[in-house]
C-alpha cells in the first residue's frame, strides 16, 4: 500500500432525518442501518482500508463522539481522531485535518469521505479513486466523484461537467445547489450534469493551497496552529481557536470558486442514505413489498412500509401503506414516507415540547 495515501473520513453529523433512531448522542454512522452485522462508520473504514494504509485513515468527528468512534474502530489510534470542539460544517474540520496531514507527510494525496454513505461494490470505488488519486498526484487538481443522476433528484446539487470532454477525468464548469422539479429535468436532459456526493479527491498541497487563496481569514485562523498540530498542545490550540471558524461548507469555501476542478463519474451504485425512504430502496423487501428490520411483521393490506423496531418485536399492520414505522425506547414514530424530509421539523417539535432528551 502506498505510504502517502490519506483519507478524512467524515463522521461529525447528526443525521436527524432518520430519527427516533439517530440522535445527537448517537447518530446514524454509529448504528448498523442496514441489519448487516457492521455499522455505516465500520463498512466505510473497511472500505476506505482496501486502498489506503489504515494507519492513514483519520476520522473527523465531534468531540462527544470520540469514545464511540475508538469502540466501533478498535484498530484507530487516538491520534487518528480528530475532534471538533464546535460544529463549524466542513471547510474548517477538512483545512484543519489537511493541515496535520501536511506536517506529517507533505507528500500525501487524500480522499475526503463520508462515513454514512452505502457503496457494494467496493472494488470499483477502490478503481475510481485510485484513478483520481494517480491524476491529483500529477497536477494541481481538486477533484469530486459525481454520481450518475438516475431521475430528476431535487435533493442534491449537481455537478456541470465539461461536454466536449471524452476523457474519463472531466474539468467541473460549474456546482450547482439543489434545484426544483423542472430544472433537475433539464439538468439530466442536457447529460452533462452529476450528482454531488460530497466525496472529494486531491493532493494536500492542492488543497492547503486552495484554502489559502480562497479562505484567507479561515487559513490564517488555522495556519497558527501549525507549530501545535500533531503535538500535546494541539488541543488547547483548537478548543481556543476552533469556535472562532466560519461556519461554511467545504463546497462554498474551495470547490465553487477554484478553477482547477475535476470531476470523475463513478462507475459503482452509490446511496447516500440521508433518509427512511434511500434506505427502505437499498434493503430487501418481502412478500408484500415492506422491506423490515429487528422485527416480526404480520401485514395485511399494507405495502410499501419501512419497519424497524428493537429486539425483533412482532408489527402488526393492516391497511398501512408507504409509511415509515420505527420503535425505540419510549419514541415510536408513524410517519407517511412522502413527508419523510418534515422528520427534522417533527424532532424538533417533540424537543420543544418533551425535552431535549428524545433528540
Amino acid at each position: 500500500m502506498n505510504k502517502n495515501y490519506y483519507a478524512i473520513l467524515m463522521a461529525g453529523g447528526v443525521g436527524s432525518r432518520f430519527w427516533p433512531i439517530s440522535t445527537q448522542d448517537f447518530p446514524k454512522q454509529f448504528h448498523d442501518m442496514l441489519g448487516t452485522g457492521d455499522t455505516l462508520i465500520q463498512k466505510t473504514f473497511q472500505r476506505l482500508s482496501k486502498l489506503i494504509p489504515k494507519e492513514n485513515i483519520f476520522i473527523l468527528t465531534n468531540e462527544r463522539y470520540n469514545d464511540l468512534v475508538l469502540e466501533q474502530l478498535p484498530e484507530v489510534t487516538q491520534r487518528q481522531v480528530v475532534l471538533e470542539p464546535a460544529m463549524r460544517n466542513t471547510a474548517p474540520c477538512i483545512l484543519y485535518a489537511s493541515l496535520k496531514i501536511q506536517k506529517e507527510n507533505e507528500d500525501a494525496v487524500m480522499i475526503v469521505a463520508p462515513s454514512d454513505h452505502w457503496i457494494e461494490d467496493e472494488q470499483t470505488f477502490s478503481k475510481n479513486v485510485q484513478q483520481a488519486f494517480d491524476f491529483c498526484s500529477q497536477n494541481d487538481a481538486l477533484m469530486t466523484l459525481g454520481i450518475q443522476p438516475t431521475f430528476p433528484n431535487t435533493g442534491y446539487g449537481y455537478i456541470e461537467f465539461d461536454k466536449s470532454s471524452n476523457k474519463d477525468i472531466k474539468s467541473v464548469n460549474q456546482f450547482r445547489e439543489k434545484p426544483n422539479y423542472e430544472t433537475a429535468k433539464e439538468f439530466i436532459n442536457q447529460g452533462n450534469f452529476l450528482w454531488n456526493a460530497g466525496i472529494f479527491m486531491w493532493s494536500v498541497k492542492s488543497v492547503v493551497h486552495a484554502f489559502q487563496k480562497n479562505q484567507p481569514e479561515l487559513f490564517e485562523l488555522f495556519e497558527l496552529g501549525i507549530p501545535s498540530y500533531n503535538t500535546s498542545l494541539e488541543a488547547e490550540f483548537i478548543k481556543e481557536n476552533y469556535p472562532k471558524a466560519e461556519n461554511i461548507s467545504v463546497d462554498y469555501a474551495i470547490m465553487e470558486t477554484s478553477k482547477n476542478v475535476y470531476v470523475i463519474t463513478a462507475e459503482f451504485d452509490w446511496n447516500d442514505l440521508g433518509t427512511w425512504g434511500s434506505l427502505y430502496d437499498k434493503l430487501d423487501k418481502d412478500e408484500t413489498d415492506n422491506a423490515v428490520v429487528n422485527a416480526r411483521t404480520l401485514a395485511e393490506d399494507s405495502s410499501g412500509n419501512m419497519i424497524r423496531t428493537k429486539n425483533d418485536k412482532i408489527v402488526v399492520i393492516d391497511g398501512l401503506k408507504d409509511y415509515i414505522i420505527v420503535d425505540k425506547d419510549e419514541v415510536l414514530l408513524i410517519f407517511p414516507k412522502t413527508k419523510e424530509q418534515d422528520i427534522k421539523k417533527v424532532l424538533q417539535s417533540v424537543k420543544n415540547k418533551y425535552g431535549e432528551q428524545y433528540g
